[in-house]
């Protein structure tokens, strides 16, 4: 493919993006966004409780929490200890220094719970935001020979932390079982990162600025091969505060990024020319 062809079908698709972001969140991510808010924010001493006795764990929440999603546990499933704080009062019949008496006293003390994560559940599916689809076939094989071209290390992990993709200096590590179409995604997305933000000597822009930029480049690539981008580029775009005049501001930056994968991965044609 001619790089004047894949400058082209960046253009149209980030014309096509930014008018996604005008909408707003879709109403899929916004489902999903209030689905996550109901579920309890731990502290660092739980999280590391639930981490060592379940490393796997995504969504954690109590036997009552789950009832409201319409999920119950799993017969047979083994709960995770957490500690959870409890309030007592007490009456004392000192006098304190006020020469009060019989004052209420408060004191907190912990006891153990036990919540389950979502996979120790069944029943109605929880909200989910938007994937994309389709199938990249050789597409993903080119994309990877491309990455190591760049000299970047390609490796996967059981668990990213909730991540779908995490990239440093020369290196992507993705999580392992992902869908074909969104491994695709998620690897441009990272080796946009590692193109736009992890080269020595540049000064790296706020991190609204650097997921909308690695975010549109994934679009407008997934667009090109003709992938199912479903609303979840624009989805997670917002997430990151990112909106219209961010992306514009980085357009050319955007499009340059995305049209060199393009245009090595030689895999989309350009629009057929309309002839008299």
């Amino acid at each position: 493919m001619k790089a004047e062809q894949a400058k082209k079908l960046a253009d149209d698709a980030l014309t096509k993006l930014a008018a996604e972001l005008e909408r707003g969140p879709s109403d899929t991510m916004t489902n999903f966004l209030t689905a996550m808010s109901k579920f309890h924010r731990y502290s660092f001493g739980n999280i590391m409780l639930i981490t060592l006795q379940r490393p796997s764990a995504t969504h954690v929440a109590g036997f009552r929490t789950w009832k409201k999603f319409n999920r119950w546990v799993k017969k047979g499933e083994k709960g995770i200890v957490i500690m959870a704080p409890m309030t007592i009062r007490s009456q004392s019949t000192e006098t304190d220094t006020d020469g009060g008496s019989d004052e209420n006293r408060a004191f907190v003390r912990f006891k153990a719970v036990y919540v389950f994560d979502v996979a120790q559940t069944e029943g109605e599916p929880l909200p989910e935001p938007a994937c994309v689809r389709g199938d990249p076939g050789e597409l993903s094989g080119k994309l990877k020979a491309f990455v190591a071209a760049e000299g970047i290390t390609l490796e996967y992990a059981a668990t990213l932390g909730g991540a779908d993709g995490v990239s440093s200096s020369t290196k992507i590590t993705l999580q392992q079982g992902l869908e074909p179409a969104h491994e695709f995604h998620v690897l441009v997305h990272e080796l946009a990162h590692e193109t736009l933000h992890h080269r020595d000597g540049e000064a790296r822009p706020d991190k609204t600025v650097r997921e909308t930029e690695a975010e549109a480049v994934a679009f407008v690539v997934s667009q090109a091969v003709g992938l199912d981008t479903n609303g979840a580029a624009s989805d997670y775009i917002q997430l990151y505060r990112g909106n219209p005049e961010t992306l514009a501001v980085s357009l050319t930056r955007i499009q340059q990024t995305a049209a060199r994968i393009i245009e090595a991965l030689g895999a989309a044609q350009p629009p057929d020319t309309a002839t008299d």
